[in-house]
């Protein structure tokens, strides 16, 4: 039996350890006078993130929805040190990347798909959306033409799908999905959409066969691709913490930047542009898939514009008297009725592609801020048939290059 002064030190004790329980304890305010609720308060060195308040910008809901493991090798060093010591280059690119970002990161949630394939046209174009490579590979997610048509964008004389923002995105999100539930990994998945899943695969059963480890490191592959995700991944390190590499990401707002705006009648590019009181290349860089310079009605597509240009176009649409059309369309070297109008005028067509001939063509001088897109829909042409006429191997022109261009009389 114990004493009072055994059972005193144990009720010591015991409120001791209650307390010593309790450390994480608070009293909660609360509206009615008296009544104290208990509320747990996390460690200060386990921050909580509240996915329930909405992101103020989209970076931060790329950082939310990051699901890729991180990859960690050389590479990835080498790049994350590459582009941190090129701040302005970043800068310019994220700049770039403002209009598209809002909705591609909305696509890709809606699917259940990790953000940083949000970061993906960095690496693939640098958010340009009329990038052409030496391959042939066009738009923000530069899809070759053969893949762009299994999966159904559109590739013909009048539009270019894999230039379209949207087209390209649902397109892109369908194939790497399909890869990851190929690959069973995003590493690999994202190798296969640069080297393409064959490839991957066979690389992967060649190892299997040796005995070694399949995983993204472990593959023989060419070096683009063995850069391809570093790449990736060191762009996710600038963006989960640009101030550790002295980045200043530029403000994206949580919320669209263009929407979908319907058409009836045929309306030229550059009379769209104006309608919308909108420079030239801004307008094509929301609406890059029409090639000829016009916006055909028969197509049914919708012009993309800034939100606050809706209201300004629709009001100068309808105020608007003159013709909407104002030009035939100049086809140089992908003219089907020229072709079939017979040998003399297809010959005569050819040499003015070829550029053998000036006939029919006049000198431009490439001024700043344009590309070959803009300067074929000024001109209301094609960026290949520009290609032809200057035989050019790439888009890369540079100011004050001297193209020849249609002659519109």
């Amino acid at each position: 039996m114990l004493d009072r002064l055994g059972l005193t030190r144990l009720a010591a004790l015991a409120a001791i350890t209650i307390l010593a329980g309790c450390t994480g304890i608070q009293q909660a305010s609360s509206p009615t006078p008296g009544l104290g609720l208990a509320r747990y308060t996390p460690p200060p060195a386990f921050p909580t993130v509240d996915l329930v308040v909405p992101a103020t910008d989209v970076w931060k809901q790329i950082r939310r929805g990051f699901a890729i493991p991180d990859l960690y090798s050389e590479e990835v060093d080498h790049w994350t040190r590459f582009y941190a010591s090129r701040p302005q280059m970043v800068n310019t690119i994220m700049q770039r990347s403002a209009k598209y970002l809002y909705y591609v990161v909305q696509e890709i949630n809606s699917r259940g798909l990790p953000t940083e394939l949000a970061l993906l046209p960095f690496v693939e174009s640098a958010w340009n959306p009329t990038a052409l490579s030496s391959a042939q590979a066009a738009g923000l997610w530069q899809f070759i033409p053969s893949t762009g048509r299994h999966f159904k964008l559109r590739q013909d004389e009048w539009l270019d799908e894999r230039r379209d923002p949207i087209a390209s995105t649902e397109a892109a999100l369908e194939y790497l999905e399909y890869l990851f539930n190929f690959q069973g990994d995003w590493h690999l998945a994202l190798a296969s959409y640069n080297w393409g899943e064959g490839a991957v695969l066979r690389a992967r059963e060649r190892n299997a066969g040796l005995g070694l480890n399949t995983d993204y490191l472990s593959l023989k592959m060419p070096d683009e691709t063995r850069n391809y995700v570093p790449k990736l991944q060191a762009i996710k390190n600038i963006v989960a913490n640009p101030q550790r590499y002295g980045i200043s990401l530029p403000a994206v707002d949580n919320e669209p930047y263009f929407v979908a705006v319907p058409k009836s009648r045929d309306i030229d590019v550059t009379l769209a542009a104006q309608l919308a009181n909108m420079p030239l290349d801004e307008f094509m860089a929301l609406n890059p898939g029409f090639k000829r310079g016009i916006i055909p009605a028969r197509e049914k597509r919708q012009i993309l514009l800034p939100v606050g240009r809706v209201d300004v176009f629709l009001a100068n649409l309808n105020a608007y008297r003159g013709p909407l059309v104002t030009t035939p369309v100049v086809a140089v070297a992908e003219a089907a009725p020229a072709r079939k109008a017979g040998p003399t005028t297809a010959r005569t067509s050819t040499r003015r592609a070829s550029g053998t001939s000036t006939a029919g063509t006049r000198a431009y001088r490439v001024r700043s801020g344009d590309t070959l897109h803009t300067i074929a829909a000024k001109n209301r042409t094609t960026v290949k048939a520009l290609l032809a006429l200057n035989r050019l191997k790439h888009s890369r022109i540079t100011v004050g290059q001297t193209l020849k261009v249609p002659s519109s009389g």
